[in-house]
Order: C-alpha cells, then sequence, then structure tokens
C-alpha cells in the first residue's frame, strides 16, 4: 500500500544498507517507516566502482540524496556519491537529535497520562510546523522557558514539555527576561531613567549579554543571554541593582518576573 509519508528529491535521508548486489544496493529509509531506497552503482562514488562492497555493506547507516521519487510506485532512487562530508555530519546530527526528541516526547506524554497519538495530535505537529523540528522546539524552550507561551502555545502540557526541555537539552546558550519599572518624579526624571537602564545594561562578563527594550515607559524588558540558568539569573539580579543603584534616591526602580496585566 503506497502512502504520502515519502521523502521529497533534493532531500537528503539516513539509510540503513538492507542488501547488496553488483549493480546497487537496496536500502530502508530510516526516517521513513517501511520505505525502502535503492542506490545504482553509479551513484556509489565517483569515477568507476569495481567491487561495489567496498564502499557499502549490509547494515551500514548512509546518508544518501533522493533523487526520484514515484509516488504512485513508492520508488525512491538515491544517490551515495553526491552527499559531501559536511552534509553527512550535519544530517546524521540532525536525525540523532529527532531520536532524542521522539524519547523526550515519550517522556511528556506519560508525565500528562495521555499516548503518543494524543501528544502528535493536540501540539507536537504544531511544533514542528512552529519551529521546524520536534528537537528544535525542544531546544527553544531550553534556551528560553517562555518561548512556547510567547509564540501562542497554551494547555497542561506546556510546563511539563518546558521541564522535560529543560532537565534533558543542553543548549548553546540560555535566556532569562523580566521587566523593569523605571520611574522617577524630578524634572530630569528622563534623564535619570536613561542612566539607570544604561547602568544595568554594563556587564563585565563578556559572555553575557543584556538587552534592554521599552514595552512602554514606565516598563522595560531586559533579557539576560548567558551560557547557563545559574549565570543568565545571577547577572539577571546584578542589572536590576546596577540600575537600583544608579538610580539612588532620583526615583524607584522595581523588578517583576512577567509584566503584570
Amino acid at each position: 500500500m503506497v502512502t504520502e509519508d515519502l521523502p521529497e528529491e533534493g532531500e537528503l535521508v539516513v539509510c540503513t544498507v538492507t542488501n547488496v548486489k553488483n549493480y546497487g544496493a537496496f536500502v530502508s529509509l530510516d526516517e521513513y517507516e517501511g520505505r525502502e531506497g535503492f542506490i545504482h552503482i553509479a551513484e556509489v562514488a565517483s569515477g568507476w566502482v569495481k567491487y561495489i562492497r567496498d564502499y557499502v555493506r549490509e547494515g551500514q547507516k548512509v546518508v544518501c540524496k533522493v533523487l526520484r521519487v514515484d509516488p504512485r510506485k513508492g520508488y525512491v532512487d538515491l544517490s551515495l556519491k553526491q552527499v559531501n562530508e559536511h552534509q553527512k555530519r550535519e544530517k546524521i546530527r540532525e536525525w540523532k537529535n529527532e531520536l532524542k526528541a521522539r524519547k523526550l516526547l515519550e517522556v511528556v506524554a506519560e508525565r500528562l497520562g495521555k499516548d503518543m497519538d494524543w501528544c502528535w495530535d493536540t501540539f507536537a505537529d504544531e511544533l514542528v510546523a512552529t519551529y521546524g523540528s520536534l528537537y528544535n522546539a525542544f531546544e527553544q524552550c531550553a534556551i528560553d522557558r517562555d518561548s512556547l507561551e510567547e509564540d501562542g502555545f497554551s494547555g497542561e502540557w506546556v510546563p511539563v514539555f518546558v521541564d522535560v526541555a529543560v532537565e534533558n537539552i543542553v543548549p548553546p546558550f540560555v535566556h532569562v527576561r523580566g521587566v523593569l519599572e523605571v520611574t522617577s518624579p524630578e524634572p530630569d526624571g528622563v534623564l535619570h531613567v536613561k542612566n539607570a537602564l544604561k547602568e544595568a545594561e554594563k556587564v563585565e562578563n563578556d559572555r553575557v549579554r543584556v538587552e534592554i527594550k521599552s514595552l512602554g515607559s514606565p516598563k522595560y524588558m531586559i533579557k539576560i543571554t548567558a551560557e547557563d540558568y545559574r549565570t543568565a539569573e545571577e547577572e539577571l539580579k546584578k542589572a536590576y541593582e546596577r540600575a537600583k543603584k544608579a538610580m539612588g534616591t532620583h526615583g524607584t526602580v522595581e523588578f517583576h518576573r512577567k509584566e503584570k496585566k
């Protein structure tokens, strides 16, 4: 039976070699359950291939480029030689990340007391559409715990998904944020507010970035980018203290984790 679950021409796919013949190799497509493909000997390597088993063998994982797809018959013609080493490494990394993401989704389902079909129907498909892949969704939550809410997602699953992401994904960096409410009743209060915000942005750690954006006076969003949450939270506190010290007796500086409604 032919399904719509087929790769597209030009796509890179992870395959497992299942049967090697003198004229080419048959493979299973790891990302497309039940689908098979074929690598003609002319697409195994550049130049003349005398012994195909010098290049591929049963059980081997390979990354191939999709040359042609016949949706009616389900045929997929592949090329091994048209994939360079960089493409191969990146595709394997993405594939492993997606395997991990699906395992993490199982953890989310278990904690929610739901099955995987419910997760996919309720939010996972939409996450893939929004972030490009399930792993990207987990990674974005590990980077910024408020990402899902800011992108319009809601429901009982959101905090569980975020917790699983933070517990299991080591992101390249993280974000934490809050709101500074800065006011000064003095005639030159605008200058005092600007100075307080300027001081808040000063940071000694060159691996930390502080960004401040107006939400409409007197509220300002402050975002810290750092290597980990502990560092980010510490720098957020320091930024608040710098702003408060700079304001002194000229006004007030208050910090809120989220903007008050």
